[in-house]
């Protein structure tokens, strides 16, 4: 990127107020994705967005999941395509968050998802997860109903009638998987 210094959060929002002539403090959908410079660091400044509801961020260059303390109102959150290796940092939003899309990262272990006690929807395909251990820990989220997974390390393994079959098994809650609706018996 040479000389380009990353867009901070403050800047991004200040552009964003600008562009869409509203204070984003009283905004609901917030849209911060496609950055140039791209955004390298989430940070308190996000605090002032505390009637948002929905937040994209994705397609940065966002290492962490961080300054999320003040979004008591935040049902959707959208983290595609970044460098987010964990999901920690999500621990405010334990009783808020309905969906998570954090599809395109760098995740491997599902440790602070698990805590997420409204999420409906993880949408996580193409990430680092590897093993059934990690998969298996999500039948302990009673709310969880719609999981995308494809392009992880172990539905790559896996034949997809196995993955899929055993993934019903294990995650008995799910109605829908990798964006098929489950049939069960």
């Amino acid at each position: 990127m040479g000389d380009l210094k990353a867009t901070t959060i403050k800047d991004a929002i200040k552009n964003w107020e600008d562009e869409n002539k509203e204070s984003a403090g009283e905004a609901t959908n917030i849209c911060l994705q496609f950055q140039w410079p791209p955004i390298e660091k989430m940070d308190n400044n996000l605090s002032v967005l505390t009637k948002c509801e929905k937040l994209s961020l994705s397609t940065n260059m966002i290492e962490k999941i961080n300054g999320l303390a003040a979004l008591r109102n935040l049902k959707i959150l959208s983290l595609g395509r970044n460098y987010i290796k964990a999901f920690t940092g999500l621990e405010p939003l334990a009783d808020t968050l309905e969906e998570l899309w954090i599809s395109y990262n760098f995740i491997e272990k599902m440790k602070g998802v698990l805590g997420m006690r409204k999420l409906k929807v993880l949408h996580m395909s193409n990430n680092n997860v590897k093993e059934w251990a990690e998969v298996n820990k999500l039948a302990e989220m009673e709310s969880l109903k719609d999981f995308l997974f494809v392009g992880n390390p172990l539905y790559d393994c896996l034949d997809e009638s196995v993955w899929r079959s055993d993934c019903i098994r294990k995650l008995p809650k799910l109605v829908i998987l990798d964006g098929v609706p489950i049939i069960r018996d």
